[in-house]
């Protein structure tokens, strides 16, 4: 049988080096990308702690001609996973909106530069898509304006593709994780000094900042979601929409059968109060 190939976006850490590792594990040709390659360490560590290997390429989503280089250079593709993304922590009034663009730039235009280039593979091999959003893709969350709009962009962009590829036999899924326990949150700016410029907000913010630290102490592990992902690539009718915990379903569903938006309402005031 051919070995498949699976490219993944992001995976210096995370859920994107735990994926690299368990599809590798199940016996994918994995792809394993990410933008600087000097911080691929610890998925070299943990690809030789498990026995397997990777093919590494260098991979910037936001720039079209270093996505044309590493999807020009593969022969066939089975899967790609849309992995790569920014945190952000946030309200409009105190920050830039060349800041909220930069966020759309790596969560949303990113996944759309990967998608275009693979979409032509993938209807060749009769592949998968697959892309991480988040529950933040479902709930808009306090203090995360634009990461939840690039997340909302996303889910609506790939809800909308779904039909569209599978009349080429490309299959569309979304992944949502809630928290996840990686450096994501660090690289948020999740931290002590984000009050700084806070100013009016500064109380709600402070709530905020407490509940997510609470909300992350009990986080799903990178592998975790991982394994769900693999399952994921392997499923024979895979569902458009995966929620990879209790969690995340729960969270999710309280959007997803909230007809008015009082419920989602009064669940993020609480955030902030």
């Amino acid at each position: 049988m051919t070995v498949k190939t699976v490219l993944i976006t992001g995976t210096s850490s995370g859920i994107g080096l735990a994926t690299a590792v368990a599809a590798a594990r199940s016996g994918w040709h994995v792809v394993a990308t990410m933008r600087d390659t000097a911080k691929a360490g610890p998925l070299a560590a943990a690809a030789d702690d498990a026995g397997v290997s990777l093919d590494l390429r260098v991979l910037d989503v936001t720039d079209p001609a270093s996505v044309e280089a590493c999807l020009s250079g593969l022969d066939r593709l089975d899967a790609l996973v849309n992995n790569a993304g920014a945190g952000h922590v946030g309200t409009l009034e105190q920050e830039s909106v060349d800041d909220v663009r930069a966020v759309m730039e790596v969560n949303f235009f990113g996944v759309l530069h990967v998608t275009r280039a693979a979409l032509p593979l993938l209807r060749a091999s009769k592949g998968r898509l697959v892309t991480v959003t988040s529950v933040g893709g479902v709930v808009g969350q306090p203090f995360n304006e634009a990461y939840c709009a690039s997340k909302f962009a996303v889910e609506g962009f790939m809800e909308s593709l779904a039909p569209v590829a599978a009349t080429t036999g490309v299959l569309v899924s979304v992944v949502e994780p809630g928290a996840v326990s990686s450096e994501f949150v660090g690289n948020a700016g999740i931290a002590d000094n984000v009050q700084d410029n806070a100013g009016p907000y500064a109380p709600a913010l402070a709530a905020y900042l407490e509940r997510t630290r609470n909300a992350f102490a009990n986080a799903q592990s990178p592998h975790d979601v991982a394994v769900r992902l693999v399952d994921l690539l392997a499923a024979e009718q895979p569902t458009f929409r995966v929620l990879t915990s209790n969690a995340a379903r729960a969270f999710a569903g309280t959007k997803l059968k909230d007809l008015n938006g009082s419920a989602v309402k009064k669940l993020t005031e609480a955030w902030v109060s």
